[in-house]
């Protein structure tokens, strides 16, 4: 069952400096919600920039877009692709 601390605050403070969201806090991002579009409304662009992110504050690769389209489809997804890599909630 996904928690609401660690690894899911680590995400949405990355998400968060990476794409320069002023004025947003991690609480102000539902782990469920979409990234993209209709959610957080996030775009090619910023994908790029989390990919970006993710690799190098966790050292963790996403192979290719449709690992990528399926571990950006939410917080909650992103941090179940952390885990499944390897992630934990103090790494």
């Amino acid at each position: 069952m996904a928690d609401n601390g660690g690894l899911h605050t680590r995400v949405k403070r990355l998400i968060i400096e990476r794409l320069q969201l002023e004025g947003m806090t991690p609480a102000d991002i539902d782990d469920a919600a979409p990234l993209f579009g209709d959610g957080l409304g996030l775009d090619s662009i910023d994908a790029l920039e989390l990919v970006i992110g993710i690799e190098k504050e966790f050292g963790v690769r996403i192979q290719d877009e449709d690992v990528g389209s399926k571990a950006f489809a939410s917080v909650n997804a992103l941090v179940d692709f952390l885990r499944g890599a390897g992630v934990g909630e103090s790494a």
